[in-house]
C-alpha cells in the first residue's frame, strides 16, 4: 500500500497508527542525513571519486595506509560538521517525547540525531565523533571537524581509528540484539531514508513484520522491502515525517 506524496488520505491513516502505538521503533539511514547536506557514503566528490568506499572502509585498508583512510574521514568529518539537523530529525525528537516506549535505531554515524535532541539511540554503525585506539582499546569523543595530525595516536602510542563499523567487522557488542529486541516489541516500525540493502540492519524490517508490527516506510524511492510496508510514503523525510507526526499529535 503506498502514497505518492505527503498530504494524501493515507497519511492520515498512518498518523492514526502512530497515535495509537504504545511502542514505536524507528530505523533511519543515509537519506535522512542527505537532506542536511551530508554526502551519502558513496557520494564523495573530487579526489574521493577515485576510490570505492569498500576500498577505504575496511580494517585491511587501514592497516595498509592509515593516513589515506584518515584523510577520507577528515573530509567526511568536515562535511558532517557543517551539516545541521533537519525537520525530520526534529520530528523524531517530538515523537520520542510522546511515546512511552521508543527506540531510534540509526545506521548513520554523523551525530545529527543527538544534535537534534534524540536520546534513545542505538548507533548500529558507530559514531564518527568518537575515536578508538587499535592497541589498548580506549575510546573517547572528539568533535573537531578535522584532526591535525594523521593518523592520530593514543597516549599509549597506538594508532587511533574512527569508532565506526567497517566492512567485514561485526556491530558493537550487543547492539544488534538490542535493535532486534526493540523491533520485536514494537507495535509500529518507521523505516526512514534507508536503502534497506545493508545487513544486518535490513533484516530488522521483516523481523518487525513477523513480530506483528505495522511498518511505515518513508523514502524518495522504492526499496527491496517496500512491498512489506503497510504504507510506503514517497517523498523527502524532511517533508513527510513532520506531517506524519503532526497528524499523530491531533
Amino acid at each position: 500500500m503506498g502514497d505518492s506524496a505527503p498530504g494524501v488520505p493515507g497519511l492520515d491513516l498512518a498518523g492514526d497508527w502512530v497515535t495509537r502505538a504504545a511502542s514505536v521503533a524507528v530505523l533511519t539511514g543515509a537519506g535522512i542525513s542527505a537532506e542536511s547536506g551530508v554526502p551519502t557514503f558513496r557520494g564523495a566528490g573530487g579526489l574521493w571519486r577515485r576510490f570505492r568506499p569498500e576500498d577505504l572502509a575496511t580494517p585491511e585498508a587501514f592497516a595498509r595506509d592509515p593516513r589515506l583512510v584518515w584523510e577520507w574521514y577528515n573530509w567526511r568529518r568536515e562535511r558532517m560538521a557543517e551539516a545541521r539537523p533537519n525537520a525530520a530529525h526534529f520530528a523524531l525528537v517530538n515523537l520520542e517525547a510522546r511515546i512511552a516506549r521508543f527506540t531510534l535505531i540509526t545506521q548513520n554515524v554523523d551525530g545529527l540525531h543527538e544534535r537534534a535532541g534524540s536520546a534513545k539511540i542505538l548507533k548500529l554503525h558507530g559514531d564518527i565523533w568518537r575515536l578508538r585506539c587499535t592497541s589498548c582499546g580506549a575510546d573517547w569523543p572528539d568533535r573537531r571537524a578535522t584532526l591535525p595530525k594523521l593518523p592520530p595516536h593514543c597516549a599509549c602510542g597506538g594508532v587511533v581509528r574512527p569508532d565506526v563499523v567497517w566492512f567485514g567487522e561485526p556491530l558493537p557488542a550487543g547492539m544488534i540484539e538490542e535493535a532486534r529486541h526493540a523491533v520485536t516489541n514494537a507495535e509500529l516500525l518507521l523505516v526512514i531514508g534507508t536503502s534497506a540493502l545493508v545487513e544486518p540492519a535490513a533484516g530488522l524490517i521483516p523481523l518487525a513484520k513477523r513480530s506483528g508490527a505495522k511498518v511505515i516506510e518513508i523514502n524518495t524511492e522504492d526499496t527491496p522491502f517496500s512491498g512489506l510496508a503497510d504504507f510506503a510514503l514517497r517523498g523527502p523525510a524532511g517533508e513527510v515525517l513532520p506531517q506524519l507526526v503532526e497528524r499523530a499529535s491531533r
